[in-house]
């Protein structure tokens, strides 16, 4: 998995407040609404560059069925993944 950028942003309190409340009306992080507010922008521009990956959907995760989970976890260790970040 490619390593997310890391900013500093700095925002009006009252900006932070605007975005944190319609970030949570729509199942986001406020992280996750600024990202996707800016790749919005960028795609009206038609700045948003070819090859850019695609963000998650928004709300929780889908639980994956057990039967499931232990075939990814069988793959993984044919592939001789861990399962931790690195």
């Amino acid at each position: 998995m490619v390593e997310r950028k890391k900013i500093l942003l700095r925002l009006d309190p009252v900006v932070h407040d605007a975005l944190a409340r319609w970030a949570s009306d729509e199942l986001r992080s406020t992280n996750s609404q600024i990202e996707f507010l800016l790749r919005r922008a960028l795609s009206e521009a038609g700045r948003l560059p070819e090859g850019v990956g695609r963000m998650r959907s928004p709300g929780r995760p889908r639980k994956i069925p057990e039967e499931s989970r232990d075939e990814e976890e069988d793959r993984s260790d044919e592939d001789g993944a861990t399962g931790q970040a690195g």
